[in-house]
């Protein structure tokens, strides 16, 4: 295992996209050589313009290479559960009617339903970033104005598409487990999500979206702590635990997937790329424990992490930790 990162070499400025403009100064004597101060001011007119366009294409391309590199699923930094109106969003989540919703009027075309399923679909095969309420409407066949005649914008959508899929998890019966069963229970339920809704993991969800979903999924995940003479602070606290530990391991996953699908290249595939450049600069005596230990753990895991292992030895761990609490009540 190394934290190191191979460097490109034998890749000039061309190579790599980026032109090197003369100097103002260069640009008048090349210009002056070619044949006169006419011939260099439009010389020096035509570069400025094709600098000023090539800075704009590259500008472009960044943005555009920082939307497909960066993680698509964690979106922009403004997403995030409960951004938008809390009363409004609470009548939706609840399907509750708008005090001020009219009588009468045109038969819908869609339903908040209907709204909430398409962008769900959207996030999950390109990633919140990815969900906007033009992509939705087209999903839907429908206008984008008309989209939000069911739903007032993004902020409000996230919630609802975070509470459906809350809602639609499936939950076990956990009576008749032992507690260290039930733990595992819910951490492997919540696992699950987060691989069929990879752009959950990277929402913040410090507010939550009051829902029906969550209410049921919080209800159930308890019930792992119910009978264990933990106080009740105790048991919100110890499910917190749990599931930060499930969404940590879960990015992991999902980086690591992200990073052979973006690169196209399997871990080992890198690892290779990355072997000639890495034993020359590496110097193994000066770290022999990173080299010794980062070895042991590449052979085990032919990369350099495993997710599986890691939610495996990490769970257990979890549970020992909570053992000890619970222990001395």
């Amino acid at each position: 295992m190394s934290w190191i990162t191979p460097l490109r070499s034998g890749v000039g400025r061309e190579e790599s996209g980026v032109r090197e403009h003369p100097r103002d100064g260069d640009a008048v004597g090349d210009s002056t050589e070619r044949g006169g101060r006419e011939s260099t001011q439009r010389s020096g007119k035509q570069s400025a313009q094709r600098g000023g366009q090539e800075s704009t294409q590259r500008s472009s391309a960044k943005s555009t290479r920082r939307g497909a590199e960066g993680p698509a699923q964690r979106g922009s930094s403004a997403d995030r559960s409960s951004a938008g109106d809390p009363a409004r969003t609470l009548e939706l989540l609840w399907r509750v009617p708008p005090e001020t919703a009219p009588t009468r009027g045109p038969k819908q075309r869609s339903s908040v339903d209907a709204v909430v399923a398409a962008a769900v679909r959207i996030a999950d095969a390109d990633g919140i970033a990815a969900l906007t309420m033009r992509a939705v409407a087209t999903e839907l066949g429908l206008t984008p104005m008309a989209t939000y005649t069911y739903v007032p914008g993004k902020a409000e959508l996230i919630d609802l598409m975070l509470d459906a899929v809350y809602r639609d998890m499936p939950r076990a019966e956990l009576s008749g487990m032992s507690w260290r069963e039930r733990v595992a229970t819910i951490a492997a339920e919540n696992r699950e999500l987060l691989a069929g809704h990879p752009w959950v993991a990277y929402l913040p969800t410090t507010r939550p979206p009051l829902g029906p979903g969550l209410a049921a999924k919080y209800d159930h995940e308890l019930r792992a702590f119910e009978g264990l003479g933990l106080t009740d602070v105790d048991m919100d606290a110890a499910l917190t635990y749990v599931l930060g530990f499930v969404n940590a391991v879960a990015r992991i996953a999902i980086d690591t997937e992200r990073a052979a699908a973006d690169s196209a290249l399997t871990d080992r595939q890198w690892w290779e790329r990355a072997a000639p450049v890495l034993e020359r600069v590496f110097d193994a005596e000066r770290y022999p424990l990173a080299a010794r230990v980062g070895a042991a753990a590449g052979g085990a895991h032919d990369a350099a992490y495993s997710a599986h292992h890691a939610y495996e030895f990490g769970l257990a761990r979890v549970v020992d930790g909570l053992a000890r609490l619970i222990e001395k009540r």
